[in-house]
């Protein structure tokens, strides 16, 4: 049973490390939790590590100017994993030389960081997809003549965000995922850049060790997240324990008048064979 709580600090007593989603945990897109940012510096003080696994599509150095941006303290994380990180070196493992980025303008550091080039479709040996172009008008068909085009040429899609939506400040807009996911349904070869995948937590493990100078024992960490498709699947595959936030992308499923739905909550988790050990509106202490 997921049990529905309003402070954090026994739960997360039980742990060592914290792996910890950023949209919709940390911030909402616009401006940081305050009480994200209270509870994960407590929790280092009393000498936890809290790794932020994010699916950004740009590098973990970028994310973190992002997040000094919008407030989030930079005394409650240690480290930052990002599906750009897991991209870069994947381009790098594959040898490409010439990618089709498809993505805004914003995306573009993640682009400059690759040691492949960006060039025209016709002399792309892959696509890169950071996003859509336009994520306020477009959607995954907007891409369907490119992708048969692509499928065509049996060209890889490196997907740099695998969410399908992300919450920016109150309004979900579409994300990388959909675009890889039509490509994917159309017979075409997908590598997933992020959660759930298991490349995620491979480099976030690894990573954790690196900073706590030995394996963390998985049954003292705790991934918390708002999505159930990625942080709470992607966790459960890791054979990692996790909590629910409600107050991200699944809030309109979930909340009624300021509170968890029990009933509402239990359906939203009803497809996860591992439920999450809790759930909260937002993370505090």
């Amino acid at each position: 049973m997921t049990r529905i709580i309003s402070s954090a600090a026994d739960l997360l007593s039980q742990f060592d490390v914290l792996i910890c989603d950023v949209w919709g945990v940390v911030h909402d897109g616009a401006r940081a939790y305050p009480g994200a940012g209270d509870a994960f510096a407590r929790f280092r003080e009393r000498g936890g590590t809290v790794l932020l696994l994010s699916n950004a599509p740009m590098p973990s150095q970028w994310v973190a100017s992002v997040l000094d941006e919008k407030g989030v303290r930079r005394d409650s994380w240690d480290a930052i994993v990002s599906s750009g990180d897991i991209t870069l070196a994947h381009i790098g493992e594959k040898s490409y030389r010439r990618i089709l980025h498809i993505g805004t303008e914003r995306d573009l550091p993640l682009i400059d960081a690759m040691s492949a080039a960006s060039t025209a479709f016709q002399d792309a040996e892959a696509i890169v997809c950071t996003g859509l172009e336009d994520d306020r008008n477009e959607t995954a068909e907007t891409y369907r003549p490119l992708l048969e085009r692509a499928l065509g040429r049996r060209m890889p899609f490196v997907c740099a965000n695998p969410d399908l939506v992300v919450d920016v400040g109150g309004e979900l807009l579409p994300c990388a995922g959909i675009v890889a996911q039509l490509y994917e349904q159309m017979g075409g070869e997908v590598y997933w850049a992020g959660k759930p995948h298991a490349p995620a937590y491979k480099l976030a493990l690894r990573t954790i060790a690196k900073i706590r100078g030995s394996h963390a024992d998985p049954q003292r960490i705790l991934a918390i997240g708002d999505a159930v498709r990625t942080d709470l699947a992607g966790a459960a595959a890791a054979g990692l324990a996790s909590m629910f936030i409600a107050q991200g992308i699944h809030r309109d499923e979930v909340l009624r008048h300021g509170s968890i739905e029990p009933a509402a909550l239990k359906e939203l988790l009803a497809t996860l064979t591992v439920k999450p050990v809790a759930a909260m509106i937002g993370v505090e202490w």
